[in-house]
């Protein structure tokens, strides 16, 4: 069945209404919402329509970050300058009165630490204002807007960690630039002291404390292969108890009740369904109960109140951005809060296939592969596809909604992302295999995913494209260098193009990390060779296909040099090359009027080359 086209802004338009939270007391409601095309924060008394919600926020030239409730009364948010991400932190009143900025410090950029929740006006945030490169924690009166310095960091910390009572108990620091060392101490008194130093490839990491504040739950994966769940000793990092361990996938995250101070579960992201496991019957209880409410879908917690019996669910799949409901578990009521997307219907989405190869040195990869109108497995042949790589490249593609995947199968392309080696998720051997392997092994996992596809008789061979973001957009480069026949054109969005001056123009506050990139990456000066060799802006020559490359003029991660160097390489080939940049964009365009712009362009070009 051939889906009708669907108008292109209905996929990329901002939600109607996203990022719902709750009061701590459950009395109101907030969320973000366009407003002159950005959202913006609004808020509303939970028993009242949100016609009747207050607009607390007027930003015109960006959306809002993100945002938090800080108590009953005062919300904080934050916000960058045309994606520079020095993230500023704000406050504001639930009425709309007593706006603040907080961190308006130019060039700097803030995080929070904790939201002390038992200390109403008072939150920890972490700031580099005082050295670019390192982050200081700091203790603000959300009242009168006073920071206090708390620690100074000595130039090689990388984040800091508190108990429950909100102390600062622990920190993380890279040491000879490729070691992580645990530093820890039992009371604030204290100077922070080294427990346990190991190579970045180790995984230690204290995720909360016990409840009595004295022992953590950490995530770890010394002597093993695969992130496990244990209890452990902060003073000295001794495995006390082996808590939870998943043979196939890295623990991910855990769930904790503030209220009842007990662990509640651990997660890891499966192919396609979730791995939870649970501690505590009545929370087994409770996702049982929620869950009977939507039959045959994923449902995840987005917020709850202080005494957790109001909370916040959001509904999806793989064919939905989703909706937000409301659930009392005091009643066993689910309330309808609102659609994410209401004018997409799910009926005209294509479902995404998980699926999965083996690469030519007996990796196996989980990927993803959605089919345009409406088509199985069984009817898919000589297709045109767009193969996907995710940016990271240390992250991973996951299950559900995609407005840019489902816009692609709409206009009649199979999509096709995999989590080639490096992606996290799948133990430390997988993650290893990608270091120092950018252009060579991971392309050859794409590679080989591409060749899968042909076997099959899913990809037609001769209407192959790539398009990627970041990582993605350097695979897209590397593709079309290094394997020239796979592709008829690509499309690169911020991607990387030369790995000697990626490297020389990062944000200030990666410096620390310098090593372990070079460990990751390559180091310029000893692997000088193999940089070359895999720097596609150094091998422009080889690029014989139409190429769409896209860029945010203040992209901090993947400065605009890099897509500068390619176009002036291939244009000076006479190779076409449509560059699109956007001045008050950085790295990722989050303005809908550019996002419009991008998949115009994107649209446009797959129908002319693919």
């Amino acid at each position: 069945m051939q889906h009708r086209p669907i108008p292109l802004e209905d996929f990329f338009r901002n939600s109607e209404r996203t990022g719902y939270q709750l009061s701590p007391d459950a009395r109101h409601i907030s969320y973000l919402a366009p407003w002159n095309d950005r959202l913006n924060l609004f808020v509303r008394p939970i028993d009242r329509p949100d016609t009747e919600a207050v607009r607390l926020t007027a930003e015109t030239e960006r959306s809002l970050a993100g945002y938090m409730w800080a108590d009953n009364e005062r919300l904080i948010f934050s916000k960058d300058t045309a994606g520079d991400e020095n993230y500023q932190l704000y406050g504001v009143r639930l009425d709309g009165s007593d706006l603040r900025a907080y961190t308006a410090f130019e060039g700097v950029r803030s995080g929070i630490i904790d939201d002390l929740e038992e200390q109403p006006d008072f939150i920890l945030i972490c700031m580099n204002r005082r050295n670019p490169e390192v982050f200081d924690p700091y203790r603000l009166n959300l009242t009168t807007g006073e920071l206090t310095l708390l620690a100074e960091n000595p130039g090689n910390y990388q984040g800091w960690m508190t108990d429950h009572d909100g102390k600062l108990r622990a920190a993380v620091a890279i040491v000879d630039g490729v070691n992580t060392q645990l530093l820890y101490r039992d009371t604030e008194e204290e100077p922070f002291r080294p427990v346990l130093t190991t190579n970045f490839k180790d995984v230690v990491s204290f995720m909360e404390f016990t409840p009595d504040n004295r022992e953590v739950y950490a995530a770890t994966n010394l002597g093993r292969d695969k992130t496990v769940l244990v209890r452990m000793n902060p003073a000295t990092c001794e495995e006390l108890e082996l808590l939870y361990e998943d043979d196939r996938y890295d623990v991910e995250s855990i769930s904790y009740s503030r209220k009842r101070k007990k662990l509640l579960s651990v997660y890891c992201t499966g192919h396609k369904e979730p791995v939870r496991h649970y501690f505590d019957e009545e929370e087994r209880q409770l996702r049982k109960r929620i869950g009977e409410h939507f039959p045959g879908r994923r449902f995840g917690m987005a917020d709850s109140d202080k005494a957790e019996e109001h909370y916040l669910v959001y509904v999806g799949g793989d064919r939905t951005r989703g909706a937000y409901w409301l659930y009392d578990a005091t009643t066993d009521q689910a309330t309808h809060m609102a659609d994410l997307a209401p004018w997409l219907d799910e009926a005209e989405m294509n479902e995404m296939l998980p699926v999965d190869y083996t690469t030519r040195d007996g990796l196996h990869i989980e990927a993803y592969l959605t089919l345009p109108d409406g088509l199985n497995l069984d009817k898919a042949r000589n297709l045109p596809v767009v193969v996907n790589p995710h940016g990271g490249p240390w992250a991973r593609d996951t299950w559900g909604f995609s407005s840019e995947v489902q816009f692609l199968a709409n206009r009649g392309y199979a999509v096709f992302q995999m989590n080639y080696r490096g992606s996290t998720g799948y133990g430390r051997r997988f993650l290893e295999a990608s270091y120092k392997q950018w252009g060579l092994r991971m392309q050859d996992d794409i590679t080989d995913g591409v060749k899968w596809l042909i076997g099959q008789g899913i990809a037609d061979p001769a209407r192959i494209a790539i398009y990627g973001g970041s990582y993605g957009g350097y695979a897209t480069l590397a593709g079309l260098c290094f394997t020239p026949e796979l592709y008829a054109c690509g499309i690169d969005y911020v991607g990387v193009s030369n790995l000697f001056t990626f490297m020389q123009t990062i944000p200030p506050y990666w410096r620390p990390m310098l090593e372990m990139m070079y460990e990751q990456v390559g180091n310029p000066e000893t692997d000088r060779e193999q940089l070359a060799a895999t720097s596609p802006a150094l091998h422009a020559e080889n690029i014989r296909v139409p190429l769409l490359i896209a860029q945010g003029a203040n992209d901090p991660r993947v400065n605009k040099a890099e897509s500068d160097q390619m176009v002036e390489a291939l244009r000076q080939r006479g190779i076409t090359v449509e560059y699109m940049v956007k001045d008050n964009e950085g790295h990722g365009f989050h303005n809908q009027e550019n996002r419009f712009d991008f998949y115009r362009a994107v649209e446009k070009f797959l129908q002319a080359h693919l």
